[in-house]
Formats: structure tokens, sequence, C-alpha cells
């Protein structure tokens, strides 16, 4: 960053009083601010480390950008198949890394750009309530500045959770922070965790050169999905080569990322021991509450530590809200930025709240696996009788084309009526194929819309009329 684009954060000596406060810098708190400082508002934004949060600087973009890279190795490795030669390929980590480091600057850099175009002041400093609707911000340099506000949004999203399993601190193990910081290929990464980080990680990691191992403690990956989704995504690693040990309780490690580590574990009744170069945990979140003085905020907490609020993202203290991940809301960057449009029309005087919505996802393995509204399992657990509808990506001519044929789409349909009650997709350009549902979902349009649309060809959205066409009559 920049010393001019600094200078007009370091230099604000605006008085302490403010229209609306805000406790974290992510998508929610940055989009409130912004929207509200051009509608006039005095608005201050608190930002301990990351400018926009976590999503642009260590989170979604810089991973996905990693990811590409390691899609791209991918296609090195798979060139005959294509009919061209991979001779001499090599991966080179820290440019892969540079990559992403560009990246990164650049978007801080739309930041802002974004909070001097819109009037909402940046305070870079820990922040720390001290009374309610207070809150006393240390600079990196030790200086000190209370600053209060009217009316307070805490956006203080979430952290990589290590637990306290004996020796796991100590071995020093990577997150997705520092591992998006690796300027070397692991030679065996013990990857502790088989939901979406971890198995994104896993795919990347295994398509640069590492040696991966996979670690989950529940019986099957992605285990909250149907049991063909975990079924599919296990013989995808397989196939790449990563080893997959689910079931597994970790009970103490030794050694140290970077050396050597090793785990001992409980596997079907009896003790394993795995040993590797390197260990990355990516088993859960930990919402960013504790320490910030919440309690003198009146602000309470949920039994997990999230902060407790109503449908209307409103705390238990007055006037006083709370986006995105330490709020307890889905734990994903689009998510945060709906938590926004909710706070900012309650704020204005709105009525606006979360029951009811949509929370539309994507994991960005290769394929992609993507879902929006219900699964069977979830279906089944509700009540609620559907028809359901699968097809193989193969059947979608496109992916002959481009050689990915891996995967299958799945659409359920209520029983007695041609609502769509959920899309599932594993395969490729998955997360670009769902909004498509997800628009008729929320239309209200039945399915047999998509069934007899006509898709431009050959495209992977021709599918859908595969898909749909293949729902069984109501009986």
């Amino acid at each position: 960053m920049s010393n001019s684009k600094l200078k007009f954060m370091k230099n604000s000596k605006a008085a302490g009083e403010y229209d609306v406060l805000i406790l974290g810098s992510g998508a929610g708190g940055k989009l409130i601010a912004w929207t509200l400082g051009k509608k006039g508002m005095k608005v201050a934004v608190v930002e301990r480390k990351y400018i926009g949060g976590a999503c642009p600087n260590i989170a979604c973009l810089p991973s996905k950008n990693v990811i590409q890279s390691a899609k791209v190795a991918s296609y090195f490795f798979r060139s005959a198949e294509f009919g061209i030669t991979k001779d001499n390929t090599r991966i080179d980590m820290a440019a892969v890394r540079e990559r992403k480091r560009r990246m990164v600057t650049g978007l801080v850099d739309l930041h802002l750009d974004l909070y001097k175009k819109s009037g909402a002041e940046l305070i870079m400093g820990s922040g720390r309530f001290t009374a309610p609707k207070t809150i006393e911000v240390t600079s990196a340099d030790g200086q000190k500045r209370v600053v209060r506000g009217k009316k307070v949004v805490i956006n203080t999203g979430s952290h990589a959770t290590i637990d306290s399993t004996p020796g796991l601190a100590e071995a020093k193990p990577l997150t997705h922070i520092e591992a998006l910081e690796l300027d070397r290929i692991p030679e065996h990464l013990l990857l502790v965790g088989g939901g979406y980080v971890g198995l994104e990680f896993a795919q990347a990691m295994r398509r640069f050169g590492s040696r991966v191992t996979v670690i989950e403690r529940n019986s099957r990956l992605l285990s909250r999905e149907d049991e063909d989704i975990s079924i599919a995504m296990h013989e995808l690693l397989k196939d790449e080569g990563i080893e997959v040990i689910t079931g597994a309780r970790i009970n103490r490690v030794e050694g140290q990322s970077g050396n050597w580590v090793k785990l001992y574990a409980n596997h079907d009744g009896s003790e394993i021991t795995l040993q590797g170069t390197d260990i990355m945990v990516a088993a859960g979140r930990t919402p960013n509450t504790n320490g910030i003085g919440l309690d003198v905020a009146g602000v309470q907490l949920t039994k997990n530590g999230y902060i407790k609020v109503n449908d209307r993202l409103e705390t238990t203290a007055p006037d006083v809200w709370a986006a995105g991940d330490c709020a307890g809301s889905p734990q994903f960057t689009h998510i945060s930025e709906n938590d926004f449009l909710i706070i900012h029309d309650n704020i204005l005087g709105g009525q606006r709240v979360t029951t009811g919505r949509q929370v539309p996802f994507c994991m960005f393995t290769d394929p992609e696996f993507a879902r929006i509204g219900l699964n069977e399992t979830e279906a089944k657990e509700k009540g609620i009788a559907y028809r359901v509808a699968k097809i193989p990506m193969a059947a979608i001519l496109r992916t002959r084309t481009i050689s990915e044929p891996r995967g299958f789409l799945k659409a359920l349909v209520d029983a007695n009526s041609d609502r769509i009650l959920g899309f599932t997709i594993l395969g490729a350009e998955g997360g670009e194929i769902m909004p498509t549902v997800q628009v008729a979902m929320l239309a209200g349009i039945p399915y047999t819309t998509l069934r007899d649309a006509i898709f431009a060809h050959p495209t992977m959205h021709e599918g859908l009329n595969a898909l749909f066409g293949a729902v069984p009559a109501k009986t």
C-alpha cells in the first residue's frame, strides 16, 4: 500500500462521534459504510489488519486465484489428451504466490478508492468496546483513539479453528492463510478437514505436486450432503491420487509443520499413525468475538460464541447490529453482502429480515460442486415429499468438447406441484449453471419452463433441458 493512500486514514482527525460506526471491514461492513457514506452520513470503519476483510485478502478470492493456477497445472499434466506435449513442465510456487499477491494488491487499492469516493473514514487499528457504542482503537504504533457511534455494526468475521488436540498448536499448522503464502510445494501434506476449504486445498496442492492425505472425523466427506455427492467426491480425490481417511479422530500431534509431523488417530477402533512434512487444519471456524469488550457493550453471545441476533440482525444492545460470520450467518461472502442489505434498510427505518432467504453455495474443486435449495437428505428430514431427477454430466454434449464429463446434475421437484425445491450439481461450471435454477426458484417458475426453454447449443445450460425433462410425472 502506498504512503499516499494511507495518508487520508492517518491524517483524519474528525470528531469521535459518528452516525454509524462499524467494527470490521468485511463484506457487510464495508458495503454499509460506502452506501451510507454516499448518502451523506458520517461513517467510520475500524479495521485491525485486512482492508476489505478476509475475502479479498486471505480467503475467497486469493484461494480461487491459487486454485486456478492449480487447474492450469492440471491441464499441463493432461496435455497429451489434447494433443500437446508436456515436456519440461515445472511448478514455480513463488510465481503462483506472486500472481495471487498482485491480485490482492489491486483489490486493496480498489477498496481504498471506494472509501475515498464514499466519504466513509477508514481507521486502521484494533478496536475494543469500552462502553455501549464506544470503541477504543489502538493503532499499530500504540496510539489510542476513542470513537462513538449513534448506531453500531459489528462485522468482525471468524478465523480457522485450531482445537485443543495435544501438540496441534505447537506443530504450527498451516491454515488457509499460510497455505496461500507458500513459496514451496509441501512434500507430504496432512490435511485435517474434509469440508469446503479442505477439499479445495487438497486438490490444488496435489495438482502442484504434493502428496496429500485428507483426514476427516465424520464417516464421509461433505457429511451434510447427499451420499451420492460424498461418494463422487471421494472417487474424484482418489482418481487424483489423494488419500482420504474418514471416521478418524486425532488424539495428538508431534513435530512441526514444514519439517515433519506425525498424527496419532483412532480409526475403526484402532490407533493409526500418519506422518508427513506439513499439516494444514481446515476443520471449522471460530467467531472473532473474544476480547473485544462485547460484555461492556451489552452485546450477548450464543453458547457457541457467536453474537446473538434476531431476524433483523439486531443484537441485544439497542442500535447495535451484527453482520457476517460473527453473527452466526452462513459463512459465505455473499451472505454477508445480503446482511448488508438487511442492516442498511433497518438502520434507515425499514423492516427487512433474514427469514426465508436462499443460501446458494459453490465449492471450487474441479469440477465444481454447487447447490441451491433442498437436497434429498434435508427434504426427508423435513418430511417434504418430492420427485427427483438426475442425469450424468456426460449427457451434456458440451462436456465432451472440453473433456470434462465427470459428475452429475440433480433436481428436486415438489411431489404435488411443479415447484422446484432444490438443485445440486457436481460438474464443470457448476457455479455458473446453478444461478439459472435459483432465479427460477425465486420467481416461482415451474420446472417445466426450464425443461422447455431454448438454450444455445453447445452450452452447459442445455443440461437443464435434459435434467428437468427427466422429472417423473406426478403420481
